[in-house]
């Protein structure tokens, strides 16, 4: 989901660093709730993790310019529902920061865009999962709907923010509202594969439960909350 650089610059900008340093403070807030029920090496390996992870989805698994941006398979919420929502927001920042420094130089001036693009919509599937999942369910045990929902939110959130950016950088015309549909299209693939790919890592680490006190997932994983 990479805005391609140009696609927003100029005094434009400014929004993105506001709305880069808005989730900077939010994901220190995350932190903090984390760290009440974690040790600080577990919070540390898990962000390492959740970063490891992203690179892997950025630079590894398939990806496919369309339309306005880059079709990737983020799995936003897979970081979520196994490292926590703090751990999963710095891992993503860390990931794609790594990937613009070594991999895609051309990608760095629009980190802060990108950041938000993919921290925003982390953080409402963090509000959801706590409205529609009850305390007493560790996530291992969460149904495929679920999943779905969360998701859904996930993918829904960065085909919007993506929109968003587009229209707010190039304006509302007929040539970006093709280049945003084409792109919005080519997203649906993925809203459809990530539950898959959730419940399969879910499957995975409840299979895996003698890991639940090794400090590389979160308490919530294996744990009504």
């Amino acid at each position: 989901m990479h805005i391609e650089p140009g696609v927003v610059d100029g005094a434009k900008m400014a929004f993105a660093y506001t709305t880069a340093a808005g989730a900077a403070g939010y994901t220190a807030k995350l932190a903090m709730e984390d760290l009440h029920g974690h040790n600080v090496v577990s919070f540390i390996a898990r962000t390492a993790l959740a970063a490891v992870g992203t690179f892997i989805f950025f630079e590894v698994l398939p990806q496919f310019a369309v339309g306005i941006s880059e079709v990737h398979f983020i799995l936003g919420t897979t970081l979520f529902l196994l490292m926590g929502a703090a751990p999963a927001a710095l891992g993503l920042a860390a990931g794609l920061l790594i990937q613009g420094m070594f991999f895609a130089p051309s990608d760095l001036p629009m980190y802060f865009v990108n950041l938000t693009t993919l921290l925003l919509p982390l953080f409402a599937v963090t509000a959801v999962a706590r409205r529609i999942i009850p305390q007493s369910t560790a996530y291992v045990d969460l149904r495929y709907g679920d999943v779905l929902k969360l998701s859904a939110m996930y993918q829904g959130g960065v085909v919007a923010w993506v929109a968003f950016w587009a229209f707010y950088g190039q304006g509302i015309g007929a040539e970006t509202f093709q280049s945003v549909l084409t792109f919005g299209a080519a997203y649906m693939l993925v809203i459809l594969i990530e539950p898959i790919a959730d419940l399969a890592a879910l499957a995975g680490a409840k299979a895996l439960r003698g890991m639940e006190r090794s400090g590389l997932f979160a308490n919530r994983l294996y744990n009504a909350a």
